[in-house]
């Protein structure tokens, strides 16, 4: 089974989006810059401060980006252990691999690992991840 590992949810305006989440639930940001889509990573609980994941197994951390025309709906990430065998298996079972950076194909995130955008069959925007280490 593939676990839930993060989330992701867009804004308008970073700096009103972290200061609300900061704010009302206490959550930490970090600001990448621009070679990283302008990406926003949040943590939602405490981290091990030389892995950033999360201390207790079952929470996790997620991230907030910037809202476009063609991405602008809240998505989760869902980690599995070879992401080349889950792209085919999206594929065959009906749903759209997207890619990263270069359509069809994964990003490799330094420190995080291997990571694609997928839909669904029914269209929802999804991500998969091979966590570094797997």
């Amino acid at each position: 089974m593939c676990p839930v590992v993060h989330f992701e949810m867009p804004f308008e305006d970073k700096s009103r989006a972290i200061d609300f989440y900061e704010k009302v639930f206490g959550w930490r940001s970090q600001m990448l810059g621009p070679e990283m889509g302008n990406y926003v990573v949040v943590s939602t609980s405490e981290t091990d401060e030389k892995t950033h994941m999360p201390k207790e197994p079952g929470k996790i951390g997620g991230g907030l980006f910037e809202k476009t025309e063609n991405n602008k709906s809240t998505s989760v990430v869902i980690a599995v252990e070879d992401i080349q065998a889950a792209m085919k298996n999206v594929a065959d079972a009906g749903g759209e691999v997207l890619g990263g950076m270069n359509p069809g194909e994964p990003d490799d995130i330094p420190g995080v690992g291997l990571y694609c955008a997928i839909k669904d069959s029914e269209g929802n925007l999804v991500g998969i991840l091979q966590p570094k280490g797997m």
